[in-house]
């Protein structure tokens, strides 16, 4: 069995050149922490759990592959060109990495085994791609390719893309709803979302009026979707088609919602009661109601949020403030910040662990991630990551 005890100070493995000083601070940092470090905050592992956070680092064509049960470095592996995005299969022990790829050339998908942390495929798409996104039964995969204007299908399971559909301008996401039947695409060059019909491999609704288009949320029960418009100041509310009702309901823009400057995020409760709006611009969050499109008031967060993540419970919600060296907690139930979280320079993505005990940070500007402990809104230690880190996924699993 792995060494799994957390309360002790994590392995790091010998960091590049210049990164000395960063070592000094992951070793600092964990030997204050370990002194307030209980047990009983940390989940009980069995010997054959596994849990790993990999986190893209455009500027290395790495992935950083952190253990999440130890709490260090795995190792850097590999991947294609410029990954900017990563995505853990929800049925499969695999993680897929979105390579943009250069200037000119297509842009690829590496799987990699997470059993063994080794790439096993890559799948060639289309040119730069930027996200990824996968169905509920992890078979499909959808690619946003902005270089080429659509949108990769790729078959998980023979490990190649079966299909591409043509989208607006500069697709920049692919979210498909829970229940399979649509793909909501903002189009960043294009001003507009797309909905897409998956089963049909075409567009079935075009909207303009979104300037900017930049990232999307679906309701769990894939009523409705809430568009950000990163160029302007609102967000677009969706509904979308409902043949089966009576009489049958078309997509439909509901409402065009007013929120800070520069909206680039949308963070979605769990319960799909709220969105949470990252303002970069304003140095705040919007809080939007999903049922009635209501727009509940702007709280100031810390300087230029880009990233925000609700907790498993609904109750918190953590804010990225990349022109910082912070993470703000907002409490949802009481309405106000309640914490500031030190952490690296630039932190742009989050993730959870599986048991929600640890937050991981990934830091733009000084190159790696900050290992938050939820229980206290205190930092843990700080792990070395790639050149440009830029996304995160965490997969957990359990070895046959």
């Amino acid at each position: 069995m792995k060494d799994a005890h957390p309360c002790r100070v994590p392995r790091v493995s010998p960091l590049r050149p210049g990164r000395i000083s960063a070592l000094l601070l992951t070793f600092s940092v964990a030997a204050l922490s370990l002194t307030g470090c209980r047990p009983h905050d940390f989940p009980q592992y069995q010997p054959n759990q596994r849990e790993y956070a990999y986190v893209t680092n455009g500027g290395s064509n790495t992935v950083t592959v952190l253990d999440v049960i130890n709490v260090r470095l795995d190792r850097e592996l590999p991947v294609g060109e410029n990954p900017v995005a990563v995505a853990a299969s929800p049925t499969r022990n695999e993680v897929y990495v979105v390579n943009a790829g250069g200037s000119s050339g297509m842009g690829s998908v590496s799987v990699i085994n997470a059993e063994n942390n080794s790439v096993a495929a890559v799948i060639q798409v289309q040119r730069q791609p930027v996200s990824i996104d996968l169905d509920a039964a992890g078979e499909v995969a959808y690619v946003a390719n902005s270089g080429s204007n659509t949108i990769s299908v790729v078959d998980l399971r023979s490990r190649r893309q079966i299909a591409a559909i043509g989208a607006g301008e500069e697709p920049v996401e692919a979210r498909v709803t829970p229940d399979g039947k649509t793909l909501v695409v903002p189009n960043r060059g294009g001003n507009s979302v797309s909905l897409v019909d998956p089963a049909m491999r075409g567009v079935r609704a075009y909207f303009e009026g979104c300037p900017g288009a930049a990232d999307a949320v679906i309701l769990p029960d894939s009523s409705k979707a809430f568009v950000a418009c990163a160029g302007g100041h609102q967000v677009m509310a969706i509904a979308l088609a409902h043949p089966e009702a009576h009489p049958a309901q078309p997509d439909r823009l509901e409402a065009l919602l007013d929120v800070g400057r520069a909206p680039v995020h949308l963070a979605l409760k769990p319960d799909g009661g709220e969105v949470f709006v990252s303002n970069s611009l304003s140095n705040s969050i919007s809080e939007v109601y999903a049922t009635t499109d209501d727009v509940a008031g702007a709280y100031m967060m810390g300087d230029y949020p880009v990233r925000g993540l609700v907790s498993a419970d609904n109750s918190l919600l953590y804010v990225g403030n990349l022109h910082s060296q912070e993470v703000t907690v907002y409490s949802i139930v009481d309405g106000k910040r309640i914490s500031f979280i030190h952490v690296g320079d630039g932190p742009s993505a989050m993730a959870l662990s599986s048991a929600g005990h640890l937050l991981f940070v990934v830091d733009a500007r000084s190159a790696d991630v900050a290992v938050v402990r939820t229980a206290s809104h205190s930092l843990f230690t700080m792990l070395p990551a790639g050149r440009g880190p830029n996304a995160i996924a965490v997969k957990a699993f359990r070895l046959p």
